[in-house]
């Protein structure tokens, strides 16, 4: 897995978003966020071990239409997605553990589909 160090103003759309296939991870949050980089650890590692899993860090704000479709209001943010669809969503990761946990959902069956994980 390629996991990308910088949040970029290069975003996707959300149809590619939608037409996307396999796992991805979109993570929202800005480079001068706190909570953001206290998160990069715990994001790193847990991703560590999945290769097959995408990872996308989308630069948020203001004015930003894909984080506006995702309704993201805190950062980071991070969206799980299977195949374009929403599985998980995790607000403001403060472990491992709780990215773990949201890991766990995006690789079942998809029946514990859109809870939010805090």
């Amino acid at each position: 897995m390629s996991f990308d160090t910088k949040y970029t103003d290069d975003e996707p759309g959300i149809e590619e978003v939608r037409q996307s296939r396999g796992l991805l991870v979109l993570e929202f949050g800005t480079n001068w966020c706190g909570h953001c980089q206290a998160a990069q650890p715990h994001i790193r590692e847990a991703f560590a071990a999945h290769d097959d899993l995408q990872h996308r860090k989308i630069e948020d704000g203001k004015g930003r239409p894909l984080g506006r479709a995702f309704k993201v209001k805190l950062w980071p943010t991070l969206i799980f997605l299977r195949d374009g669809q929403e599985v998980k969503r995790l607000v403001r990761p403060t472990d491992t553990a709780a990215i773990d946990t949201s890991l766990t959902h995006l690789y079942s069956d998809g029946n514990n589909k859109n809870e939010e994980v805090k």
